[in-house]
């Protein structure tokens, strides 16, 4: 019998050892994979491991990635982002001296080119003319703040309607708007800024008619570790998504409910009809205490077209006006508030995560004019 093929002691040692070795990485992998769990599937991702899985879907980072700006800091840090452009104009013809009718036209144009809009560029050359009379010495910049600002109104309340963080009030923040203005972007940056100020939050993907905007919507909350509640099956019913978020909020106590919403087209009775039940069955589990527009700022007078329809639909309580850096159109902050007797409460000065920032009329008025 041919017996080479049977090892030595030595060689039989080797073998063993190897096979150990070998089994031993293979049960180590497998322990591993059970430590970790299997990738969650879209639909059944936990907030808490103990959590049970949530109708529709849900998706929830588990590592927080970034550490989002404070929100008190961030006008300060942008406000340059805002001179060259309406102020810059003013405040260039403002500061000829003793004005002809001619400078005066001219600043009336460039209000109405700003989308300030006819009335409140009356209102905003009378006072200007007042407080010249009544300081024919005094420093154009300054007279030209304190017009601007009066305009603006200091007194509206542009703080969100928000209970104390940590309360678990579960409080619903609905953001609506047409699409192209940037509203799921803003959505994400809205919750960074929640989370920045000590806040739980539940995200809500209810754009369902846009097959990106969930993933766009996840991705926000990766960044921030907030749960983002969504449906696989693209045209679900929106409002069916936001009552699952609700109700995911209210169950896990978290502070605020952030519902995204699909881009409504004013002309599109069906879509605004949509919007409007959303609304009704989110507040079958708590009332909203914001409806938030997000109009971009460079739209103008067609902004507030959009404004105006809205309005019909939800009760609008708060602007959020986008890309306001670079911009001439600053005025349609003037215009908008007139328009729905709603202050803006958040305005997008930039491309970046944390370039969204609570709107202080002063801190806008001195970056328009370079103070």
């Amino acid at each position: 019998m041919d017996v080479s093929w049977i090892p030595g002691s030595a060689d039989l040692v080797v073998v063993i050892v190897a096979a150990v070795a070998v089994l031993g990485g293979a049960g180590a992998y497998v322990g591993s994979r059970r430590g970790r769990g299997a990738p969650p599937q879209r639909g059944y991702a936990p907030y808490k491991p103990d959590d049970a899985p949530v109708r529709e879907t849900s998706a929830e980072p588990s590592v927080v990635s970034e550490a989002p700006e404070a929100p008190d800091s961030r006008l300060t840090r942008l406000r340059a982002k805002l001179a060259g452009g309406l102020g810059a104009s003013l405040l260039a013809i403002f500061s000829r001296g003793a004005l002809s009718q001619d400078d005066w036209d001219e600043l009336e144009e460039t209000l109405l080119l700003a989308d300030v809009g006819a009335s409140a560029t009356d209102d905003i050359l009378a006072g200007l003319q007042s407080r010249l009379r009544a300081e024919p010495d005094g420093d154009p910049r300054e007279i030209l703040r304190a017009e601007l600002i009066a305009t603006i109104d200091p007194t509206l309340d542009r703080s969100l309607r928000l209970g104390e963080p940590g309360a678990g009030a579960h409080e619903p923040i609905v953001v609506v708007g047409v699409n192209g203005v940037g509203k799921t972007t803003t959505v994400g940056k809205i919750a960074r800024m929640l989370v920045a100020d000590h806040r739980t939050v539940v995200l809500a993907a209810a754009d369902t008619f846009r097959a990106a905007a969930a993933d766009q919507l996840e991705t926000w909350g990766a960044r921030v570790g907030v749960p983002v509640v969504r449906s696989d099956r693209e045209g679900a019913d929106p409002a069916s998504v936001a009552f699952e978020a609700a109700d995911r909020a209210r169950t896990e106590g978290s502070d605020v409910l952030l519902v995204d919403t699909a881009g409504r087209l004013q002309n599109k009775a069906g879509l605004m009809d949509e919007l409007g039940k959303l609304v009704r069955v989110v507040s079958k589990v708590k009332e909203p205490v914001e409806v938030l527009l997000v109009l971009d700022a460079t739209t103008g007078q067609n902004g507030l077209a959009q404004a105006r329809v809205f309005a019909e639909v939800a009760n609008v309580t708060g602007i959020v006006l986008t890309k306001l850096d670079g911009t001439a159109k600053g005025g349609i902050v003037v215009a908008v508030q007139r328009e729905l007797g709603v202050p803006v409460k958040l305005i997008g000065l930039g491309e970046g995560a944390d370039d969204l920032a609570p709107f202080d009329v002063e801190e806008f008025v001195d970056g328009l004019l370079g103070v």
